[in-house]
Formats: structure tokens, sequence, C-alpha cells
């Protein structure tokens, strides 16, 4: 196992993490237990299963989960194996099924997860046994929560409630906490895989430096001088005092705060979720680890009603997606460069800006923390 930085583990300004936690394939496997099974991990969205019986299936950190919409339009996570022989149930998504079907053997689960029926199971023409009490054989349940359309899981079950374990980020932006999500349709959907290790992403989100370099596009309507750094328990991340990138003429959430009208903000809440909210739009994002060099984004954006998803607005949406696009596209040559400059032994983590990288020094303190923690 890699050594920590005492330096990184308090916090201070001088380095952070040590290359093997960006290329040792055992510390990746380490963080699956440490820093995702006792957090609240992001998986999917709430918008993939809209309407009652709708199932989707997630492969997260190489762990089978099934995300249902009940009767009662609850999101609720399964894992996505049959309890008779391990069987994965569904392979692709479905819609507005009323049981849960094993390919294999048959066996039926309701919504609710409980199993309905086990056909031939005590033999020919017999579909019950004593030996199998079907009251102890339903799906196994994940648990989770969904915020801003984010589907979060807690994959040990040992997470404080969501609502407690978020409490800083849900209570900054409770204006938003009860508005309508309206989805953006297929153009304001946007996946990218990067070469690069997850936590490389989550710091890169973090870091408002290098606005003037790498995006010089954004930086003309949203300057490094109107930035500031947002650093609390369980998130980081930058803020803006004037997001005006100009034309846009989507309708607003209703009953915003003054800081919304030209103001915006960008949270990574740990571990993995990166969110930014605007006063017209939100989007969302899932960073999901693959391998400890290999990531995949995926972004939902959404708007605040029908009008805006609406044809009308098409062409405003497609621009407000490229306007995003461009940005995280031109984030992928920073985050897989540095993952290749992690193979530089001599490289001991770098020295951080007192000044500037106050949140991606959070970022770190907080791994470090969730290592040091499990020790």
């Amino acid at each position: 196992m890699a050594t920590l930085s005492t330096e990184a583990s308090a916090g201070c300004s001088a380095r952070g993490l040590p290359n093997a936690f960006y290329t040792d394939p055992a510390v990746f496997a380490e963080e699956q237990r440490r820093l995702f099974g006792p957090n609240w991990a992001a998986v999917g969205f709430g918008k993939d299963v809209p309407e009652p019986g709708d199932l989707r299936p997630v492969e997260f950190l190489g762990r089978p989960l099934l995300l249902v919409r009940d009767r009662e339009r609850r999101l609720r996570v399964f894992e996505n194996v049959c309890r008779h022989r391990g069987m994965k149930l569904v392979s692709e998504p479905q819609c507005r099924r009323s049981t849960i079907r094993c390919p294999y053997h048959s066996w039926a689960y309701g919504l609710d997860g409980r199993l309905r029926a086990t056909p031939l199971v005590g033999g020919p023409g017999r579909n019950s046994h004593p030996a199998l009490d079907p009251a102890e054989l339903g799906l196994l349940e994940v648990r989770s929560a969904v915020w801003l359309d984010l589907v979060f899981v807690n994959l040990d079950g040992s997470a404080p409630a969501f609502a407690d374990w978020a409490a800083p980020l849900l209570d900054r932006w409770r204006d938003f906490a009860e508005q309508p999500l309206v989805p953006g349709g297929p153009e304001g959907s946007l996946s990218l895989e990067l070469q690069a290790n997850w936590k490389l992403v989550v710091e890169n989100y973090c870091d408002g430096y290098h606005l003037p370099w790498v995006h010089p596009g954004l930086n003309g309507y949203s300057r490094l001088e109107d930035h500031y750094p947002l650093v609390a328990e369980g998130f980081a991340g930058q803020g803006s005092s004037r997001y005006a990138p100009g034309g846009t003429t989507f309708p607003s959430f209703a009953g915003l705060g003054a800081q919304w009208h030209e103001g915006a903000e960008y949270a990574a809440l740990f571990p993995n979720a990166l969110l930014g909210v605007h006063r017209d739009h939100i989007f969302t994002l899932v960073v999901e680890p693959l391998a400890h060099d290999r990531t995949r984004e995926r972004l939902e954006i959404y708007y605040a009603d029908a009008a805006a998803a609406g044809p009308e607005q098409a062409e405003e949406r497609t621009r407000q997606a490229a306007l995003w696009r461009t940005v995280f596209e031109e984030d992928v040559f920073v985050v897989e460069g540095m993952q290749r400059g992690r193979a530089a032994p001599g490289f001991d983590g770098g020295r951080f800006s007192p000044a500037m990288d106050e949140a991606v020094q959070a970022f770190h303190a907080w791994a470090a923390r969730g290592f040091e923690a499990a020790r």
C-alpha cells in the first residue's frame, strides 16, 4: 500500500497525493472499500427510469446494479442478480414492466424486489417448495437517494442518511432543492471516456486556476477574477459571481435568491458527483471509475420547465450544450496529461498554490482522511 504524505493528510499547501494513488491498481481496489463504500456515490440519473416499471442496469465499480421505478414512482436500486443462481437479471434498459424476470429459470420479482414466482421450483408442475421461503429471497436492495436527479448509493450501508451526509451542500443550494428539472434531451447528454484516474477528473473540476489557459472561451464570460473557491465538509469546487455567456432565453428557476441572477457555482460532492447550478439550467455529472487509469464521465443538462425542452428552444439548447461540451472536451488533454505525468518517479505529489489551489487541496485532504480512517 502506498504511503500518504503527512502534508497531504494534514491539508497543508505543500504536497498532494503520491503517484501510487493514480497508477497502482492495488490502491484503486482499496479505494473502492475506503472511499466509495462508506460514502454516497453517484451511479446514474433518475431521468433514465422516468415511468413505473422502467428498469436500467448499471455497472459501478464492477458491481451489477439495477435502477427501478416502482409503482409508487419511487426510484429504488437493487443488486442486479437473481437470488437463485446469481444470473444477471437485466442486461438492457426496459420500459414499463410489471415484473423483473430472470432469463435463466424464469424466477420473477416485483418492482418492490419481492420474489413473486418460482416456476417448477418443486419439480414439474410444482411452482413452490417448502424448503424455499419467497419472503427470504427478494432482491437485495442497496441504500439509495436522489438529489437533483442524480442517483446516489451507499454501497456498504454504513453512511449517515443522505440528507445528513450531504447537508452542507444541500443547505448551500437550498434554492434548487424543490425545483422541477426538465431533461435537456439528446443534445443535453454527454459521455466521455478518459485515459486517466478518476481523482484527476474531480481535481480538475475543482480547479479554477487553469481557466485562462485551457478555457479561453469560458474565461471570456466567466473570468478567473470572478471566481471564488468553495470548500466545506464533503465538497469543494468553485463559484463565479458573473456567469454571463449572453443570449440565453431560457426561463429561470422560480424563487432564486439574488446571488443567482448572474452567479453560478460548481461543486464536486465527494467522491464522484460533479454539479453545476445556474439561474436557468443545471448540470449533473457522474464520474465513473473504470480502472486505475480509465474513467468515464456522464453528464446531463436540465432546465426549469417544459417550454425550455420544447422544439422552439431546440436551437438554443444545442448552443447551450455545445458550450459545456467544449469546456469538458477542453479538459481531456489536461487530465490525461496529468495521468501520464504520474509515471515520473521523481514527482512527489506537486506543490499547491496557497492562493489558487484550496479546493483541489481539500479533495486531497478528504481522500487522505478516508485512507487514514480505515487503517
